[in-house]
């Protein structure tokens, strides 16, 4: 694995779900870092580095985010709209993991730029095979702009 690009930023504003994508990417065996954001704002705040952020040793550009869609201040949508739009943020993958099934949200979030839509998984079995499958594919299968 590539430690440059083996870094995910997870935004969910929820705790709860945050520490259960914690474990599973443990049980997972995915080596590499993760940093988690609770809202839009933060997320753009960590990417460009601005605020509690500014330093790039607290904020290393992630290789992968995985979205939440419902947050407060700016929702999934509102930030994935600014990443995909921004020149130095526009090829880092971004999958948006959520409770939505909904086919106007999976429509709309791949016409935002989305790289993938999966909807997260109740028992955290099925949550460990989805970061295992995430990880194998963005982080051993797919060459990522920078890895080399």
């Amino acid at each position: 694995m590539l430690a440059r690009t083996n870094v995910i930023l997870m935004a969910d504003d929820d705790a709860d779900d945050r520490l259960l994508a914690k474990d599973a990417l443990a049980e997972a065996r995915l080596e590499g870092e993760i940093h988690f954001v609770e809202n839009g704002e933060e997320l753009l705040d960590f990417l460009q580095r601005r605020g509690t952020y500014a330093n790039s040793s607290v904020s290393p550009r992630p290789g992968l985010i995985l979205l939440d869609l419902n947050m407060p201040k700016k929702d999934g949508r509102e930030a994935l709209r600014v990443i995909k739009s921004d020149p130095d943020l526009k090829r880092i993958p971004v999958v948006v993991l959520t409770t939505s099934k909904a086919d106007t949200d999976i429509n709309g979030l791949y016409d935002l730029g989305a790289n993938s839509f999966i909807t997260k998984p109740f028992q955290f079995d099925a949550l460990v095979k989805v970061m295992r499958v995430i990880g194998d594919y963005w982080f051993r299968a797919v060459e990522l702009p920078g890895s080399r």
